[in-house]
Order: C-alpha cells, then structure tokens, then sequence
C-alpha cells in the first residue's frame, strides 16, 4: 500500500505524518520495520535494499521517504521498477509512505502516486476554515477567544500554523481561563514579519557578501529591529554550527531531525546551508557575531553598524 501526503501546509501534514508513524508503533512495537529516508541525501538503492529485507515477526514494514520529488533519479528508478516488476509498490502489503512538504507539479511521478496511492493534500487554511482551526485549537486549551480578537491575531500571523499554535498557547498561558480579547492579542503577539531573514542567511552561506548587505539593509528600511536580525542571525548560525557537528558525526537527515528538536523548515534549511560551510568555518562566524553583539551592548558601535560590519567580514 501506498500513502501521499503533500502540500504547503507543513504544520497539518507534519501532524498526519507523526500520528501514522505514532499508530504504527502501538501496532508494531518492536519498531524494527520502521524505516526512515530523506531522499535529499539518500537514494532509490538505499530504500530498496530496505524494502527488500524480509520482516522480523511477520510485520509490515512502514517506509517513510521524504522529498522524492526532488531526486529525479529515485523518481525514474522508482516508476521504473513499478513497471517491470509487476506492480511490485502498488500491490505490496508493507506501507510506503511518501511525504512532500511542498505542492508539487503534476508530472508522471506525481500522476502515479495520485492514481496509485491514498493521498491527502495539505493546503494552507484560509478564511472560515482557518478561524474554525484556530477555535478549536484553542478549545483543547479551555479557552475562548472573541471574534474581534480573532481576526486581529489572524491579521498579525496570517496561516503560519506553527507559529499560530505557539502564539495560541502564549494566550491562553497569559489568560489562564478567561477570553482572549483584542487587546492581549495586540499586547502579546507581534505581526507577521513581512522581510524573511531567511533569505539574508542564504546570501551569506552562498557568500554572496553584496546580496547579503542589500537585504540586511532592505529589512533595516521597513523598521525590522537591528538587534532582532543580530539575534535571528546568532539563532540560525548556532543551528548550522549544531547540525553541522551532526552531519560530521556521520548522522542522517531524518536522525539530526528527531535529535535537535527544531521545525523541520528550520532542520531543512539548515541542513542544506550547513553543507556550504567547514565546521571550523561556523565556529569562527559564530564567534565573530558574539563580537560583535558584545561591541554592540558595550556601546563601542551602533546596533546597524555592527549587523553591517558582521555581513562583511562573513
């Protein structure tokens, strides 16, 4: 049997992918048919040499291959195999569960598994369905939330469900049974962030110094904080100095995932930007951003200066 789940809507799918792999260890607790692979880094010999391992006492095995859509070779291995093997994925009775953290172009991989498999599209939430999410989501906490108050904490997160559910449990952890209302939401939630730092933090692993400072200074001219992009900087480079520890320790995508306790946007943007950098390389920026955060709350430069001078001498 086959399994898809894809889309944009991480935080949703995410949760069905956790609650098959939860089911399935209550199923099958020895969890030796349990197997994991991210195919940014694994390949079609690497899951078929699972696949092909007979089951210890008589389980199905549950087979879980993230991001096949970006391996164009797995993808004609894959189709090929189906082809000349009798159907061998479409009519085993393991599980083969395929998880795209993405929409995906319909082409004949993604053809084959809408025909073949028992899928779930995972589209971000909009209007209605996001409002009545959102109530429910805070109705497993024991609280209320106005209508008004809502709308305004809908304006300021948008469909970013990871981060809805952390601003849902602040408010309720702050209300402590009593209603949300329009004025905690604009006391304790700060709107959406419209500039990504994400994309500064690419520049500077694709050391593209000239990219890097324009877009330092584009979210400097909309009024992000200077001290918060020196902070989110210092957080995104202390990932890559964490998972690139991990990946020289010989860990695999899916175990550095489980171990560092990160969303895993954050764990796949920063194991692709981590392998831009040498350990020893990492270790020294992020000395240099303490630096310069020290020269900063000493007073010895300003705030956009130091983010300025940091950018390039990366």
């Amino acid at each position: 049997m086959i399994i898809f789940l894809y889309g944009s809507d991480t935080y949703r799918s995410r949760q069905k992918l956790t609650e098959i792999i939860e089911q399935y260890k209550k199923t099958h607790k020895t969890g030796l048919n349990l197997g994991c692979f991210n195919l940014l880094k694994e390949s079609f010999q690497d899951f078929k040499g699972v696949f092909k391992i007979k089951s210890m006492f008589k389980e199905k095995k549950l087979l879980v291959l993230e991001n096949a859509s970006s391996n164009k070779n797995f993808k004609e291995e894959f189709l090929a195999e189906e082809k000349s093997s009798a159907k061998i994925w479409s009519k085993t009775q393991d599980v083969i569960l395929f998880y795209e953290p993405k929409a995906l172009a319909k082409e004949k991989f993604f053809n084959f598994l809408k025909n073949n498999a028992k899928c779930q599209e995972f589209k971000p939430l909009k209007g209605q369905n996001l409002k009545n999410w959102a109530r429910k989501e805070f109705e497993k906490l024991d609280t209320e939330i106005t209508e008004r108050a809502l709308e305004k904490l809908i304006d300021f997160v948008d469909n970013d469900l990871w981060r809805f559910v952390n601003e849902i449990k602040k408010l309720t952890a702050f209300k402590n049974g009593k209603t949300v209302k329009i004025k905690d939401v604009e006391l304790l939630v700060k709107p959406k962030v419209v500039s990504d730092i994400f994309k500064t933090i690419d520049a500077i692993s694709q050391k593209n110094k000239k990219k890097g400072l324009s877009l330092i200074k584009k979210h400097l001219k909309i009024g992000d904080n200077p001290l918060y992009l020196l902070t989110m900087i210092n957080y995104q480079f202390r990932n890559l100095l964490i998972i690139k520890d991990l990946i020289d320790r010989g860990k695999n995508y899916w175990e550095i995932l489980k171990s560092v306790g990160l969303h895993p946007y954050v764990v796949k943007k920063s194991y692709l930007q981590a392998e831009r950098f040498t350990l020893l390389k990492l270790k020294e920026i992020y000395k240099l951003i303490f630096q310069i955060d020290y020269k900063i709350k000493t007073g010895k430069i300003d705030p956009e200066t130091g983010l300025v001078l940091l950018i390039s001498k990366i």
